[in-house]
């Protein structure tokens, strides 16, 4: 995983370090270049409007296409990110009281306002790494308190070749590359992950990236979630996932990072934005 990290006085120590699971392991210099490297030209500017900094990670606001106004808001980050520290194997948390703070921030990365939680309404790292969080706010709240829209989730799976941009709340800074391709199961230590995202190299996320939405430049709309990378070429370790195809034939690329889809997790997505695990479509794991 893009590591989480332990506060933000350890920013200066952490390009790299941090908890474990993974981030590629390139200098500074080489990192700060992924925010000017572009696929394609967007067909809008993606900014930092929406997303938020946690204490460790990154993350943002989001909300399905039947969310209401007056729903209770979600913040969608990693699993490795949560408070209560990374799942087991197989561990699956929902409808758990959480008081956990996020730092708002608008299009220029300036933090605006304060959000808080209410309960971690979902959490795992159970086929995919994820953690839904259920705010004290609305979204009509917060827009009319900071002006700022939640980000729309895309319901359908993404295509290859897309171009995209991971945005960071916590570092206030974009990675901006394509979709490579997808991969039939995605290991790290003791986690296994399915149909992730492979970026194209440019973008080298860093720890404290984990959590930061993938946002599809042509639409705006979130198709992911940051997650990890392969630091030193290691085979399945942790900070060093590997690719395992439908044969169970292993591949490792070193450098290169990794995002876990969100489309599947639309469905699970009920009224009063509600995560309803039996609901129609719904992909995500239950306890």
């Amino acid at each position: 995983m893009n590591k989480p990290l332990i506060g933000a006085f350890l920013a200066a120590l952490l390009l790299g370090a941090g908890v474990a699971p993974a981030v590629a392991a390139e200098s500074a210099q080489a990192r700060e270049s992924a925010t000017e490297v572009t696929l394609a030209p967007a067909a809008k500017a993606v900014t930092f409007a929406g997303t938020v900094a946690l204490s460790n990670c990154s993350g943002s606001v989001v909300r399905s296409p039947d969310s209401a106004p007056t729903d209770p808001a979600l913040v969608l980050s990693n699993g490795h990110c949560l408070e209560t520290g990374f799942p087991g194997p197989g561990e699956v948390l929902v409808d758990r009281p959480s008081t956990r703070t996020f730092t708002l921030l608008d299009a220029s990365g300036g933090g605006v306002g304060t959000l808080r939680a209410s309960k971690i309404a979902y959490g795992t790292m159970t086929d995919t790494d994820l953690s839904l969080y259920e705010l004290t706010s609305t979204y009509e709240e917060i827009e009319s308190a900071y002006g700022i829209e939640a980000l729309e989730l895309e319901t359908d799976h993404p295509v290859a070749g897309t171009a995209i941009t991971v945005a960071s709340g916590y570092w206030k800074r974009t990675y901006s590359c394509g979709i490579d391709g997808f991969v039939h199961q995605l290991k790290e230590g003791r986690w296994t992950w399915k149909d992730s995202v492979r970026y194209t190299p440019e973008c080298q996320t860093i720890g404290g990236t984990s959590g930061s939405p993938v946002i599809d430049d042509a639409t705006g709309k979130v198709v992911a979630v940051n997650n990890t990378g392969n630091e030193s070429g290691q085979e399945c370790t942790d900070n060093n996932p590997c690719e395992v195809d439908e044969n169970g034939n292993v591949t490792v690329r070193e450098g290169i990072n990794y995002a876990q889809q969100t489309y599947d997790m639309v469905p699970c997505i009920g009224v009063g934005n509600k995560i309803d695990l039996d609901r129609e479509g719904c992909g995500l794991p239950k306890p």
